[in-house]
């Protein structure tokens, strides 16, 4: 998936989840979901790398469940950056949430757009 695709479905997902779950994850507008969706990819690019080696320890010890984790502070690290008013989290349960959705999402659309680009004919 491209970063243009993959900023369109974070975009999209952002909007979608804030109206499905309203009081878990506010968005104020889409442009805000576009910047959000922006800033969490620079975040992942520079921030995440770094955290997640950080955290290997735990994210053995879990299996792997502790990479939710990581991604929650990702967004959290977000929301704090876009600012709370224009996209924001009621708590980091909620937060930890929207990350599990969110990586189900982003699996689901590279799932079938592996399966897209891999057929033959």
């Amino acid at each position: 998936m491209t970063y243009f695709q993959r900023l369109v479905v974070n975009t999209l997902t952002f909007v979608s989840l804030s109206v499905m779950f309203p009081n878990m994850i506010f968005v104020r507008s889409i442009g805000m979901a576009i910047v959000a969706a922006f800033v969490l990819s620079v975040l992942n690019m520079l921030v995440k790398p770094v955290l997640t080696i950080l955290s290997l320890p735990f994210t053995l010890l879990t299996f792997g469940l502790f990479s939710f984790v990581v991604n929650a502070a990702m967004l959290k690290m977000t929301s704090s950056f876009v600012g709370e008013m224009n996209f924001g989290f009621s708590s980091f349960g909620a937060a930890i949430l929207m990350a599990v959705i969110m990586s189900l999402v982003n699996a689901i659309v590279s799932e079938r757009n592996l399966d897209k680009y891999s057929r033959k004919g």
